[in-house]
């Protein structure tokens, strides 16, 4: 917002001495009120970045919530005799990255100088030299930027729950958070990148819209995880050696996984919404809507394609194991959620209940090839964040609408295939999740493969047999009968000695 700008002086210092003042006093005038004019302009545009960074700080603490979520989700989600452990992960996943993303991440994925490529950032290591006016980062806008890191994180370790060591979870979390997720988001994000909307070179002409993040942040922590998973194999007991279904795993607390559930569709109104980043921008041609207008439209977006997958999923598995599953239900919520993510500013309402509706499917589809495959993944991370976050970039490639595109955009951008916009946008997206596909692959399976091979990815077997809260925590985060075991051990004290060691190892594996 400007006071004066070139030729106002003169207009003003004309129109004064048109008035009958002579061309002394009219030009003092007219540099008084210039000057004053310069004033409130100044002063707007000072209120108008505060509150734009108050909305971004306020966003950064609903996209931190969702650690809550994810703690209460996985808690949930594995055996009591795991839960110590699992919760442990999570608040690491938020220390070592915040190190780590404040070292290196940001400046790879952000990073901005003489020497900026498109391949990786090349400034604000350390956040040194920030703020930058010149590219507009203020602190708060790292601070948005860890919160979406860290979700990664937590993402991958929901599949390798239940039989990964400590150090391990340090060593991946740092890498995640500190190199692999940064390129992608620089690539996506950065102005400098080559396959996102938002870069000055943009593929195919249009670059791919990925606007909070389905592969930058769900495929990334998705795709991962797989990796973890797979090279680790299942749990012991989830599968026989001949390889039938073995014990039944599920999680120990369904009321744990509602309640972090709801957490995440909370946090999830900061991660979607507050991606705009800036709130008072209005839109060119109108003093009604602005970016207050896509905010809205986002979270309504957001919401329905949750309550599609959510719904979908419940008659879904009530057709298939004739349950109403909760778990169930609140993982294709979830689902939905991970495929809105992309293109949540870009489509209409009606096209999100499209978009919730596939993502059921995607999900239930392939936890249905996962077992298949004997692959266990003890949260469906990879599958729920993979596959929908798969699938939300294909959606948006389908149905972004034109005007919304350039809302959030500007010109010169693509929009979806059923919209009338070509095919460029949804190639756009198709490279995207192979280019995800292909990174994370070349990164995260050294790092795990160098874990495993160093002894330092899986516990021993006993210690999974026993739990890792006891053997890695000292203790439990359970206490029933002062036994960490309690009434399966009660019960065994009054068999046999043969069949009270068959009960303790039985109770070790399901508990």
């Amino acid at each position: 917002m400007a006071g004066c700008v070139d030729g106002d002086l003169s207009v003003l210092t004309g129109l004064l001495a048109a008035s009958g003042l002579n061309n002394a006093s009219s030009s003092q005038v007219g540099e008084l009120l210039c000057s004053k004019f310069d004033g409130v302009s100044a002063t707007l545009s000072s209120h108008t970045l505060a509150v734009d960074s108050i909305y971004l700080l306020f966003s950064t603490y609903l996209v931190f919530s969702m650690q809550i979520g994810f703690a209460m989700l996985c808690a949930g989600s594995v055996r009591a005799k795991n839960t110590m452990n699992i919760m442990m992960t999570n608040v690491l996943d938020a220390a070592a990255g915040g190190i780590s993303f404040y070292l290196f991440g940001f400046g790879f994925a952000f990073g901005r100088s003489a020497q900026s490529n498109r391949f990786i950032g090349s400034n604000f290591y350390a956040l040194k030299d920030m703020p930058s006016e010149v590219n507009g980062f203020d602190y708060s806008f790292f601070l948005f930027q860890w919160s979406f890191a860290i979700a990664a994180a937590g993402i991958t370790s929901g599949s390798i729950a239940e039989r990964t060591q400590f150090v391990a979870y340090l060593v991946y979390s740092s890498f995640l958070t500190g190199f692999v997720y940064p390129i992608v988001a620089h690539w996506v994000w950065s102005v400098d990148g080559w396959l996102g909307a938002a870069a000055t070179s943009r593929l195919f002409g249009v670059g791919a819209i990925d606007f909070a993040g389905s592969g930058v942040v769900h495929m990334v922590g998705g795709i991962a995880g797989l990796w973890g998973a797979y090279i680790e194999g299942p749990r012991l007991g989830k599968y026989t050696r001949d390889g039938k279904p073995g014990m039944d795993m599920k999680g120990h607390n369904a009321s744990l996984v509602v309640l972090g559930s709801f957490l995440l569709w909370f946090g999830w109104f900061g991660f979607n919404p507050g991606s705009y980043v800036k709130i008072v921008v209005p839109y060119e041609g109108s003093s009604f809507e602005g970016n207050w207008s896509g905010v809205g439209r986002t979270g309504v977006t957001t919401t329905l394609a949750g309550c599609a997958a959510a719904l979908t999923t419940l008659f879904a598995r009530r057709w298939f194991t004739g349950h109403w599953n909760v778990t169930d239900v609140c993982n294709g919520l979830l689902g939905g959620f991970a495929a809105i993510t992309a293109g949540c500013a870009v489509v209409e309402p009606w096209a999100a209940i499209i978009c919730g509706f596939g993502a059921a499917w995607v999900l239930m589809g392939f936890n249905y090839l996962a077992n298949k495959a004997k692959y266990d993944d003890p949260l469906e991370a990879a599958q729920l964040h993979g596959g929908c976050g798969a699938w939300g970039l294909l959606f948006t490639g389908l149905f972004a609408r034109e005007k919304y595109v350039l809302e959030g955009y500007g010109p010169g951008r693509g929009h979806g295939l059923f919209m009338g916009g070509g095919g460029r946008l949804l190639a756009a997206q198709l490279v995207e999740i192979l280019v995800v596909m292909g990174w994370v692959t070349v990164t995260m399976v050294p790092c795990f493969w160098f874990l495993n091979k160093s002894s330092l990815l899986r516990i021993s077997p006993e210690d999974e047999m026993e739990g890792m809260d006891l053997t890695s925590h000292g203790g439990q985060a359970y206490y029933i009968d002062e036994s960490p075991l309690g009434p399966p051990q009660s019960f065994a004290k009054t068999q046999t000695p043969e069949v009270s060691s068959t009960l303790i190892s039985i109770a070790r594996y399901v508990i």
